[in-house]
């Protein structure tokens, strides 16, 4: 077969596909490695001598030929393709459908009021690990080993000294070992625990922490900060009282209750027809604390407070039970947007 005979075989074959599969068989016949330019050009080594050189530059020039061939028809194929598939533009003067917007998670709302509340009080954001080690999460926090007080955080392992963090005071220790008093952090984030699970219990929940280092303070300063800070929450008629509790970390420690924001004081379903609810812990952070992260406890003292995200946000907006936070039903967390 002469060059000009292979030329206008591959011109006619070429035009003649009508989709990318011909496409690829036509490249196969003549490009492929037993396609006929590539036998043409193994023939030309037993041509004369003389016309060995004229053979290869026609061979060079068919394969070029073919190439720019397949690809202006590859492009054609597409365009047609386009066209096929063409929709019709959207006639912008219609009306509008309704659209779907999204939304803050009630959780993630708590969290930013707390925050606002916190941040207007002087508190500094402060961040930390999830996966913790127990170090920070109970040693350092005055928790011995085997002491029974760990009992009630029991928690999920990753290996023998790493763990998820079953408050955000690890978050605290870290932050008093990088900086030096006067300290004012909160610190928010997701706990665990290995709870039976109820309408009150969850393995996974939410925390905000606040931490206060510095000369001279006081439970006097600690019930101050937790009157602002639940009024600001829940209204400026709200008092506040502490009973005797027992935290690792804290000598003395406190549980704080409201006095019902609903009944204000006079009983009702909400606090259980006593008049209180009862909405954190606190008390002022343990010398041993503060001599685990390289601060004198004769020269300093603090206090620290800590809040369930998710029982604020039950109170507020009397959700009776908190899994209904992680079963994503739209019609719960529709209900509720930003104020």
């Amino acid at each position: 077969m002469d060059p000009r005979s292979i030329e206008n075989s591959l011109r006619a074959d070429i035009a003649a596909c009508t989709t990318p599969e011909e496409l690829e068989a036509a490249r196969v016949k003549y490009l492929g490695r037993k396609g006929v330019l590539t036998s043409f050009l193994r023939a030309i080594g037993e041509a004369r001598p003389e016309d060995r050189p004229r053979l290869g530059a026609e061979t060079n020039r068919l394969k070029a030929l073919c190439e720019s061939l397949l690809a202006a028809r590859r492009a054609q194929l597409g365009a047609a393709d386009d066209r096929a598939g063409y929709v019709a533009p959207v006639d912008g003067t219609l009306p509008a459908t309704n659209g779907v917007s999204g939304r803050r998670h009630v959780i993630s709302l708590t969290f930013r009021r707390i925050g606002s509340v916190l941040e207007g009080m002087g508190y500094r954001l402060a961040r930390g690990p999830e996966v913790e080690l127990e170090y920070y999460n109970f040693q350092a926090l005055n928790f011995p080993d085997e002491h029974p007080s760990r009992d009630l955080q029991d928690t999920f392992y990753v290996s023998n000294d790493i763990l998820l963090r079953t408050h955000t005071s690890p978050i605290q220790v870290r932050y008093m070992q990088e900086h030096k008093p006067p300290l004012k952090v909160y610190a928010p984030g997701r706990v665990y625990r290995n709870e039976a699970l109820d309408a009150s219990h969850q393995a996974e929940f939410h925390q905000v922490e606040g931490l206060y280092i510095d000369t001279d303070v006081t439970m006097a300063d600690l019930r101050g900060d937790l009157l602002l800070f639940l009024r600001d929450l829940f209204g400026s008629d709200i008092r506040v009282r502490f009973k005797p509790h027992f935290f690792p970390f804290t000598e003395p420690s406190v549980d704080v209750d409201m006095s019902c924001f609903n009944c204000h004081g006079g009983g009702c379903v909400i606090c259980g027809q006593s008049g209180w609810i009862e909405i954190l812990g606190a008390g002022m952070v343990h010398p041993n604390v503060l001599r685990a992260v390289g601060i004198d406890p004769d020269r300093y003292s603090g206090f620290a407070f800590g809040v369930g995200v998710d029982r604020i946000a039950m109170i507020r907006h009397g959700i009776p039970d908190i899994r209904m936070f992680l079963t994503n039903d739209l019609r719960f967390l529709e209900q509720f947007t930003e104020r």
